[in-house]
Protein backbone atom coordinates (compact mmCIF):
# COMPACT_ATOMS: atom_id res chain seq x y z
CA UNK A 1 0.00 0.00 0.00
CA UNK A 2 0.85 3.27 -0.22
CA UNK A 3 3.70 5.78 2.04
CA UNK A 4 1.70 8.81 1.21
CA UNK A 5 0.37 9.90 4.85
CA UNK A 6 -2.90 11.28 3.97
CA UNK A 7 -4.79 9.89 6.79
CA UNK A 8 -2.26 11.90 8.75
CA UNK A 9 -3.05 15.06 6.16
CA UNK A 10 -6.52 15.00 6.13
CA UNK A 11 -6.44 14.77 10.29
CA UNK A 12 -3.99 18.00 10.33
CA UNK A 13 -6.42 19.31 8.14
CA UNK A 14 -9.39 18.97 10.52
CA UNK A 15 -7.39 20.14 13.69
CA UNK A 16 -6.79 23.45 11.14
CA UNK A 17 -4.31 23.07 8.80
CA UNK A 18 -7.21 24.35 6.51
CA UNK A 19 -6.58 28.12 5.08
CA UNK A 20 -9.11 28.38 3.02
CA UNK A 21 -11.87 28.48 5.63
CA UNK A 22 -10.79 32.40 5.71
CA UNK A 23 -12.23 32.54 2.56
CA UNK A 24 -15.30 34.36 2.92
CA UNK A 25 -16.88 32.25 -0.14
CA UNK A 26 -16.04 29.06 1.72
CA UNK A 27 -17.84 30.13 4.50
CA UNK A 28 -21.16 31.47 2.42
CA UNK A 29 -21.34 28.33 0.69
CA UNK A 30 -20.68 26.28 3.92
CA UNK A 31 -23.83 28.26 5.39
CA UNK A 32 -25.69 27.56 2.33
CA UNK A 33 -24.73 23.72 2.73
CA UNK A 34 -26.15 23.59 5.99
CA UNK A 35 -29.36 25.66 5.73
CA UNK A 36 -30.00 23.29 2.59
CA UNK A 37 -29.72 20.29 4.11
CA UNK A 38 -31.14 21.44 7.73
CA UNK A 39 -34.21 21.89 5.38
CA UNK A 40 -34.29 18.48 4.19
CA UNK A 41 -33.76 17.53 7.48
CA UNK A 42 -37.23 19.17 8.43
CA UNK A 43 -39.14 17.82 6.13
CA UNK A 44 -38.19 14.05 5.84
CA UNK A 45 -38.47 14.02 9.56
CA UNK A 46 -42.42 14.02 8.17
CA UNK A 47 -41.97 10.76 5.67
CA UNK A 48 -42.20 7.43 6.57
CA UNK A 49 -38.64 6.25 6.93
CA UNK A 50 -37.50 9.00 9.52
CA UNK A 51 -41.25 8.02 11.23
CA UNK A 52 -40.51 4.44 11.73
CA UNK A 53 -36.79 5.03 12.76
CA UNK A 54 -37.66 7.22 15.53
CA UNK A 55 -40.52 5.35 16.32
CA UNK A 56 -37.88 2.27 17.03
CA UNK A 57 -35.46 4.25 18.89
CA UNK A 58 -38.18 5.80 21.20
CA UNK A 59 -38.94 1.72 22.38
CA UNK A 60 -34.98 1.53 22.77
CA UNK A 61 -33.84 4.65 25.03
CA UNK A 62 -34.10 6.88 26.91
CA UNK A 63 -35.22 10.88 26.53
CA UNK A 64 -32.09 12.67 26.43
CA UNK A 65 -31.06 17.08 26.06
CA UNK A 66 -30.93 16.62 21.67
CA UNK A 67 -33.67 18.41 19.85
CA UNK A 68 -34.56 16.55 16.20
CA UNK A 69 -36.72 18.81 14.33
CA UNK A 70 -40.45 18.10 13.81
CA UNK A 71 -40.48 15.28 17.10
CA UNK A 72 -41.59 16.53 20.43
CA UNK A 73 -39.17 14.78 22.44
CA UNK A 74 -35.66 14.98 23.38
CA UNK A 75 -33.11 12.50 22.50
CA UNK A 76 -29.11 11.41 23.33
CA UNK A 77 -26.79 12.74 20.77
CA UNK A 78 -26.16 9.23 18.98
CA UNK A 79 -29.72 8.63 17.89
CA UNK A 80 -30.62 12.08 17.00
CA UNK A 81 -27.87 11.84 14.62
CA UNK A 82 -29.13 9.05 13.03
CA UNK A 83 -32.33 10.19 12.76
CA UNK A 84 -31.60 13.80 11.22
CA UNK A 85 -29.26 11.48 8.88
CA UNK A 86 -32.38 9.36 7.85
CA UNK A 87 -34.44 12.55 7.67
CA UNK A 88 -31.80 14.40 5.10
CA UNK A 89 -31.48 11.54 2.86
CA UNK A 90 -35.26 10.78 3.16
CA UNK A 91 -36.67 12.83 0.20
CA UNK A 92 -33.65 13.01 -2.81
CA UNK A 93 -33.13 16.84 -2.08
CA UNK A 94 -29.92 16.63 -0.53
CA UNK A 95 -26.43 18.31 -1.93
CA UNK A 96 -23.62 15.95 -3.81
CA UNK A 97 -20.37 16.23 -4.96
CA UNK A 98 -20.53 15.12 -8.75
CA UNK A 99 -17.07 13.67 -9.01
CA UNK A 100 -17.34 11.67 -5.88
CA UNK A 101 -20.73 11.12 -6.57
CA UNK A 102 -20.98 11.65 -2.70
CA UNK A 103 -23.26 13.32 -0.40
CA UNK A 104 -22.06 15.06 1.62
CA UNK A 105 -24.42 17.04 3.48
CA UNK A 106 -26.89 13.96 4.58
CA UNK A 107 -23.75 12.88 7.18
CA UNK A 108 -21.78 16.02 8.01
CA UNK A 109 -24.58 18.27 9.10
CA UNK A 110 -26.74 15.71 11.17
CA UNK A 111 -23.55 15.03 12.56
CA UNK A 112 -23.16 18.42 13.51
CA UNK A 113 -26.52 19.70 14.65
CA UNK A 114 -26.40 16.72 17.29
CA UNK A 115 -22.72 17.72 18.65
CA UNK A 116 -23.57 21.34 19.10
CA UNK A 117 -26.22 20.64 21.22
CA UNK A 118 -24.22 18.93 23.64
CA UNK A 119 -21.56 21.86 24.58
CA UNK A 120 -21.49 25.44 24.02
CA UNK A 121 -19.26 25.89 20.46
CA UNK A 122 -19.37 29.15 18.52
CA UNK A 123 -21.60 29.87 15.20
CA UNK A 124 -17.98 30.50 13.11
CA UNK A 125 -16.69 26.60 14.49
CA UNK A 126 -19.59 25.35 12.82
CA UNK A 127 -19.29 26.93 9.71
CA UNK A 128 -15.99 25.59 9.70
CA UNK A 129 -16.79 22.16 10.59
CA UNK A 130 -19.16 21.92 7.79
CA UNK A 131 -16.67 23.18 5.14
CA UNK A 132 -14.21 20.40 6.44
CA UNK A 133 -16.62 17.60 6.69
CA UNK A 134 -17.51 18.41 2.90
CA UNK A 135 -14.01 18.48 2.15
CA UNK A 136 -13.38 15.10 3.94
CA UNK A 137 -16.22 13.76 2.27
CA UNK A 138 -15.33 14.98 -1.03
CA UNK A 139 -11.74 13.77 -1.04
CA UNK A 140 -12.54 10.62 0.37
CA UNK A 141 -15.28 9.85 -2.33
CA UNK A 142 -12.78 10.95 -5.06
CA UNK A 143 -10.40 8.42 -3.98
CA UNK A 144 -12.63 5.04 -3.87
CA UNK A 145 -14.75 6.39 -6.96
CA UNK A 146 -15.79 4.53 -9.77
CA UNK A 147 -14.45 1.24 -8.09
CA UNK A 148 -16.50 0.95 -4.82
CA UNK A 149 -20.10 2.05 -6.76
CA UNK A 150 -19.03 -0.62 -9.58
CA UNK A 151 -18.63 -3.22 -6.28
CA UNK A 152 -22.14 -2.13 -4.97
CA UNK A 153 -21.21 0.08 -2.35
CA UNK A 154 -23.13 3.54 -1.55
CA UNK A 155 -20.21 6.25 -1.15
CA UNK A 156 -22.41 8.38 1.02
CA UNK A 157 -22.62 5.46 3.70
CA UNK A 158 -18.93 4.65 3.23
CA UNK A 159 -17.24 7.86 3.69
CA UNK A 160 -19.70 9.47 6.06
CA UNK A 161 -18.30 8.12 9.05
CA UNK A 162 -14.88 9.13 8.59
CA UNK A 163 -16.24 13.15 7.24
CA UNK A 164 -18.29 13.14 9.96
CA UNK A 165 -15.82 12.53 12.78
CA UNK A 166 -13.64 14.66 11.34
CA UNK A 167 -15.93 17.79 11.29
CA UNK A 168 -16.63 16.75 15.00
CA UNK A 169 -13.18 16.81 15.57
CA UNK A 170 -13.64 20.72 14.00
CA UNK A 171 -16.28 21.53 15.72
CA UNK A 172 -14.97 20.69 19.26
CA UNK A 173 -11.14 21.96 18.56
CA UNK A 174 -9.64 18.34 19.02
CA UNK A 175 -5.67 17.78 18.15
CA UNK A 176 -4.83 16.26 15.07
CA UNK A 177 -3.30 13.39 16.87
CA UNK A 178 -6.85 12.63 18.43
CA UNK A 179 -9.02 13.20 15.03
CA UNK A 180 -6.15 10.83 13.75
CA UNK A 181 -7.59 8.17 15.99
CA UNK A 182 -11.32 9.20 15.10
CA UNK A 183 -10.60 8.49 11.13
CA UNK A 184 -9.25 5.07 12.20
CA UNK A 185 -12.02 4.43 14.61
CA UNK A 186 -14.96 5.82 11.90
CA UNK A 187 -13.57 3.83 8.82
CA UNK A 188 -14.65 -0.09 10.72
CA UNK A 189 -18.43 1.96 10.53
CA UNK A 190 -18.10 2.23 6.66
CA UNK A 191 -20.89 0.17 5.16
CA UNK A 192 -23.85 0.41 2.73
CA UNK A 193 -24.66 -1.44 -0.52
CA UNK A 194 -26.86 -0.36 -3.29
CA UNK A 195 -28.84 -3.28 -3.87
CA UNK A 196 -31.58 -0.60 -3.01
CA UNK A 197 -31.50 0.62 -6.57
CA UNK A 198 -33.27 -2.69 -7.74
CA UNK A 199 -35.90 -3.93 -5.46
CA UNK A 200 -36.89 -0.25 -3.58
CA UNK A 201 -36.96 -0.90 0.15
CA UNK A 202 -35.76 2.36 2.74
CA UNK A 203 -32.75 1.44 3.98
CA UNK A 204 -31.23 3.93 1.21
CA UNK A 205 -32.22 6.72 3.84
CA UNK A 206 -30.89 4.95 6.58
CA UNK A 207 -27.25 4.59 5.38
CA UNK A 208 -26.58 8.58 6.21
CA UNK A 209 -28.38 7.53 9.60
CA UNK A 210 -25.97 4.95 10.38
CA UNK A 211 -22.95 7.23 8.99
CA UNK A 212 -23.72 10.38 10.95
CA UNK A 213 -24.14 8.07 13.85
CA UNK A 214 -21.29 6.14 14.00
CA UNK A 215 -18.99 9.24 12.76
CA UNK A 216 -20.08 11.20 16.10
CA UNK A 217 -19.60 8.08 18.22
CA UNK A 218 -16.15 7.48 16.85
CA UNK A 219 -15.12 11.26 17.24
CA UNK A 220 -16.63 11.06 21.31
CA UNK A 221 -14.33 7.70 21.74
CA UNK A 222 -11.21 9.07 20.25
CA UNK A 223 -11.90 11.94 22.47
CA UNK A 224 -12.06 9.70 25.60
CA UNK A 225 -8.85 8.10 24.45
CA UNK A 226 -9.71 4.81 22.47
CA UNK A 227 -7.90 4.13 19.46
CA UNK A 228 -8.08 3.31 16.01
CA UNK A 229 -5.43 2.39 13.41
CA UNK A 230 -3.79 5.13 12.26
CA UNK A 231 -3.06 5.41 8.70
CA UNK A 232 -6.45 3.84 7.89
CA UNK A 233 -6.99 5.48 4.76
CA UNK A 234 -3.32 4.56 3.17
CA UNK A 235 -2.47 1.24 5.23
CA UNK A 236 -2.43 -2.20 4.47
CA UNK A 237 -5.81 -3.65 5.01
CA UNK A 238 -7.36 0.03 5.29
CA UNK A 239 -10.07 2.02 3.66
CA UNK A 240 -8.37 2.18 -0.10
CA UNK A 241 -7.96 -1.24 -0.07
CA UNK A 242 -11.35 -2.41 1.20
CA UNK A 243 -13.37 0.25 -1.51
CA UNK A 244 -11.40 1.18 -3.76
CA UNK A 245 -8.19 0.78 -6.49
CA UNK A 246 -4.97 1.73 -4.39
CA UNK A 247 -3.49 1.06 -8.16
CA UNK A 248 -5.06 4.29 -9.16
CA UNK A 249 -6.39 5.87 -6.23
CA UNK A 250 -6.53 9.79 -6.45
CA UNK A 251 -6.08 9.82 -2.37
CA UNK A 252 -3.33 8.00 -2.81
CA UNK A 253 -1.31 10.71 -4.60
CA UNK A 254 0.08 14.60 -3.29
CA UNK A 255 -3.41 16.21 -3.70
CA UNK A 256 -3.81 18.29 -6.86
CA UNK A 257 -4.61 22.41 -6.06
CA UNK A 258 -8.47 22.70 -6.38
CA UNK A 259 -11.10 24.88 -4.92
CA UNK A 260 -12.45 23.92 -1.31
CA UNK A 261 -14.99 20.90 -1.86
CA UNK A 262 -17.66 23.01 -0.21
CA UNK A 263 -17.50 25.81 -2.84
CA UNK A 264 -18.01 22.63 -5.89
CA UNK A 265 -20.88 20.75 -4.90
CA UNK A 266 -24.21 20.96 -6.28
CA UNK A 267 -27.62 21.67 -4.53
CA UNK A 268 -30.45 19.80 -5.91
CA UNK A 269 -33.40 21.53 -7.17
CA UNK A 270 -35.33 18.45 -8.49
CA UNK A 271 -36.45 16.02 -5.60
CA UNK A 272 -34.98 12.59 -7.53
CA UNK A 273 -31.37 11.19 -8.01
CA UNK A 274 -29.21 13.55 -9.28
CA UNK A 275 -27.99 11.20 -11.85
CA UNK A 276 -31.19 11.99 -13.57
CA UNK A 277 -30.83 15.68 -13.39
CA UNK A 278 -28.43 16.40 -16.75
CA UNK A 279 -31.42 14.73 -18.83
CA UNK A 280 -34.49 16.20 -16.93
CA UNK A 281 -32.60 19.88 -17.44
CA UNK A 282 -32.69 18.98 -21.26
CA UNK A 283 -36.25 18.17 -20.92
CA UNK A 284 -37.03 21.55 -19.14
CA UNK A 285 -35.12 23.43 -21.81
CA UNK A 286 -36.59 21.79 -24.44
CA UNK A 287 -40.01 22.21 -23.44
CA UNK A 288 -39.23 25.93 -22.47
CA UNK A 289 -38.49 26.79 -25.92
CA UNK A 290 -40.63 24.71 -28.01
CA UNK A 291 -43.95 24.35 -26.00
CA UNK A 292 -44.16 20.69 -26.78
CA UNK A 293 -46.61 18.82 -24.61
CA UNK A 294 -46.22 15.09 -23.48
CA UNK A 295 -49.47 14.31 -25.54
CA UNK A 296 -47.29 15.10 -28.75
CA UNK A 297 -44.08 12.94 -27.71
CA UNK A 298 -43.96 9.29 -28.95
CA UNK A 299 -40.64 8.18 -28.14
CA UNK A 300 -37.88 9.54 -25.36
CA UNK A 301 -34.04 8.44 -25.57
CA UNK A 302 -31.15 9.07 -23.48
CA UNK A 303 -27.30 8.61 -24.23
CA UNK A 304 -25.76 8.68 -21.31
CA UNK A 305 -22.55 7.02 -18.71
CA UNK A 306 -23.05 3.75 -17.60
CA UNK A 307 -23.70 4.47 -13.87
CA UNK A 308 -26.46 6.53 -15.10
CA UNK A 309 -28.15 4.25 -17.42
CA UNK A 310 -28.64 1.50 -14.61
CA UNK A 311 -31.27 3.60 -13.17
CA UNK A 312 -33.09 2.17 -16.35
CA UNK A 313 -34.02 -0.55 -15.39
CA UNK A 314 -35.20 1.01 -11.80
CA UNK A 315 -39.29 0.60 -11.25
CA UNK A 316 -41.65 2.63 -9.57
CA UNK A 317 -43.87 0.72 -7.36
CA UNK A 318 -42.43 2.77 -4.63
CA UNK A 319 -41.78 6.27 -3.91
CA UNK A 320 -38.31 5.59 -3.14
CA UNK A 321 -38.06 3.56 -6.52
CA UNK A 322 -39.72 6.20 -8.74
CA UNK A 323 -36.82 8.96 -7.47
CA UNK A 324 -33.86 6.67 -8.46
CA UNK A 325 -36.13 5.38 -11.95
CA UNK A 326 -35.00 6.75 -15.37
CA UNK A 327 -38.66 6.33 -17.48
CA UNK A 328 -40.89 7.60 -14.22
CA UNK A 329 -39.01 10.60 -13.23
CA UNK A 330 -38.63 12.01 -17.30
CA UNK A 331 -42.25 10.97 -18.31
CA UNK A 332 -43.64 12.30 -14.91
CA UNK A 333 -41.77 15.82 -15.51
CA UNK A 334 -42.47 15.87 -19.47
CA UNK A 335 -46.66 15.50 -18.30
CA UNK A 336 -46.33 18.00 -14.97
CA UNK A 337 -42.97 20.72 -16.17
CA UNK A 338 -41.85 19.56 -12.79
CA UNK A 339 -39.96 16.72 -10.47
CA UNK A 340 -40.99 17.90 -7.24
CA UNK A 341 -41.49 15.82 -4.11
CA UNK A 342 -45.21 15.34 -5.12
CA UNK A 343 -44.11 14.14 -7.98
CA UNK A 344 -42.75 10.94 -7.14
CA UNK A 345 -45.93 10.37 -4.64
CA UNK A 346 -48.80 7.77 -4.85
CA UNK A 347 -51.03 9.87 -7.11
CA UNK A 348 -48.77 10.22 -9.77
CA UNK A 349 -47.06 6.88 -9.74
CA UNK A 350 -50.86 6.04 -10.65
CA UNK A 351 -51.68 8.64 -12.88
CA UNK A 352 -52.73 7.46 -16.60
CA UNK A 353 -50.87 9.47 -18.85
CA UNK A 354 -47.00 9.28 -16.32
CA UNK A 355 -47.25 5.26 -16.43
CA UNK A 356 -47.68 5.47 -20.67
CA UNK A 357 -45.21 7.50 -21.52
CA UNK A 358 -42.65 5.29 -19.48
CA UNK A 359 -43.29 2.52 -21.63
CA UNK A 360 -41.87 5.13 -24.16
CA UNK A 361 -38.47 5.92 -22.52
CA UNK A 362 -35.15 4.06 -23.40
CA UNK A 363 -31.78 4.53 -22.29
CA UNK A 364 -28.28 3.52 -23.84
CA UNK A 365 -24.54 3.88 -22.55
CA UNK A 366 -22.82 5.97 -25.18
CA UNK A 367 -18.95 4.84 -24.97
CA UNK A 368 -17.88 8.44 -25.46
CA UNK A 369 -20.28 9.76 -22.97
CA UNK A 370 -19.07 6.87 -20.28
CA UNK A 371 -15.30 7.84 -20.74
CA UNK A 372 -15.98 11.17 -19.13
CA UNK A 373 -17.52 10.48 -16.20
CA UNK A 374 -17.10 10.60 -13.35
CA UNK A 375 -15.50 14.30 -14.59
CA UNK A 376 -18.87 14.92 -16.43
CA UNK A 377 -22.15 13.28 -15.87
CA UNK A 378 -22.97 14.36 -19.83
CA UNK A 379 -26.67 13.07 -20.81
CA UNK A 380 -28.23 13.56 -24.26
CA UNK A 381 -31.35 13.69 -24.35
CA UNK A 382 -33.73 12.96 -27.57
CA UNK A 383 -37.36 13.94 -27.70
CA UNK A 384 -39.02 12.78 -30.61
CA UNK A 385 -42.73 13.96 -31.61
CA UNK A 386 -46.01 12.78 -33.42
CA UNK A 387 -45.42 15.07 -36.43
CA UNK A 388 -41.31 13.27 -36.76
CA UNK A 389 -39.44 16.27 -35.17
CA UNK A 390 -36.87 15.74 -32.94
CA UNK A 391 -35.88 17.84 -30.12
CA UNK A 392 -32.03 16.55 -29.01
CA UNK A 393 -30.31 18.52 -25.62
CA UNK A 394 -26.64 17.38 -24.41
CA UNK A 395 -26.34 19.00 -20.63
CA UNK A 396 -23.64 18.35 -18.02
CA UNK A 397 -24.47 18.22 -14.66
CA UNK A 398 -26.97 20.85 -14.77
CA UNK A 399 -28.86 23.38 -12.67
CA UNK A 400 -28.05 23.28 -8.84
CA UNK A 401 -24.14 22.77 -10.16
CA UNK A 402 -21.67 25.21 -9.44
CA UNK A 403 -21.11 26.16 -13.03
CA UNK A 404 -24.82 27.19 -13.03
CA UNK A 405 -25.69 27.25 -9.21
CA UNK A 406 -29.29 28.08 -7.35
CA UNK A 407 -29.71 31.67 -6.52
CA UNK A 408 -29.28 32.66 -2.37
CA UNK A 409 -33.04 33.85 -3.65
CA UNK A 410 -34.17 31.00 -5.06
CA UNK A 411 -31.93 28.93 -2.37
CA UNK A 412 -34.41 30.70 0.49
CA UNK A 413 -37.79 29.89 -1.52
CA UNK A 414 -36.74 26.15 -0.91
CA UNK A 415 -35.78 26.03 2.17
CA UNK A 416 -38.94 27.90 2.71
CA UNK A 417 -40.95 25.37 0.77
CA UNK A 418 -39.41 22.85 3.20
CA UNK A 419 -39.44 24.22 6.32
CA UNK A 420 -42.79 26.38 6.38
CA UNK A 421 -45.27 23.24 6.34
CA UNK A 422 -43.82 22.38 9.45
CA UNK A 423 -42.78 25.07 11.31
CA UNK A 424 -44.63 27.89 9.58
CA UNK A 425 -43.13 30.72 7.56
CA UNK A 426 -42.01 33.43 10.56
CA UNK A 427 -40.16 30.64 12.43
CA UNK A 428 -38.98 29.53 8.82
CA UNK A 429 -37.78 33.14 8.34
CA UNK A 430 -36.28 33.09 11.93
CA UNK A 431 -33.87 29.95 10.99
CA UNK A 432 -32.85 31.62 8.05
CA UNK A 433 -31.93 34.58 9.83
CA UNK A 434 -29.67 32.21 12.05
CA UNK A 435 -27.86 30.38 9.66
CA UNK A 436 -26.66 33.69 8.02
CA UNK A 437 -25.70 35.11 11.29
CA UNK A 438 -23.76 32.01 12.63
CA UNK A 439 -20.14 33.59 11.83
CA UNK A 440 -20.74 36.16 14.45
CA UNK A 441 -23.00 34.24 16.75
CA UNK A 442 -21.28 33.64 20.60
CA UNK A 443 -22.92 29.96 20.44
CA UNK A 444 -25.51 28.11 18.64
CA UNK A 445 -28.24 28.25 21.06
CA UNK A 446 -30.48 30.32 19.00
CA UNK A 447 -29.97 27.57 16.15
CA UNK A 448 -30.49 24.93 18.85
CA UNK A 449 -33.47 26.91 19.94
CA UNK A 450 -35.14 27.10 16.94
CA UNK A 451 -34.70 23.42 15.96
CA UNK A 452 -36.74 22.29 18.89
CA UNK A 453 -40.06 20.59 18.59
CA UNK A 454 -42.53 22.18 16.10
Amino acid sequence: MSSFPITAQLAALAAGDFAALAQPAVRHAARRHLMDTTGAVIAGMAQPPARLAAEVHAGLVAPGPVAVPGLARGWDALSAAYLMGTAAHGLELDDGYTQGSVHPGTTVVPGLLAAMQLRPVRGERLVSAVAVGYELAARLAVGIHPASRRRGFHNTAVVGPLAVAGAVGTLYGFDAATIEQALGLAASSSAGLFAFLHSGGDVKRLHAGHAAREGLLAALMAEHGLRGPTGVLESRDGFVQAFGDPATSRLLQPAEQAEPAVTRCYIKPWACCRHLHPALDGLFDIQRATGLRAADVIRIEVDTYAVGAEHAHTGWGDMLSAQMSYPFALAVALVRGHADLADFGDAARAEPQVLALCGRVSVRVDAALDKQYPAARLARLRLTAGDGQVHERLVDDGYGSPANPISDEALAHKFDGLVAPVFGSGRAQALRAAFAALDSAADTSILAGLLGAA
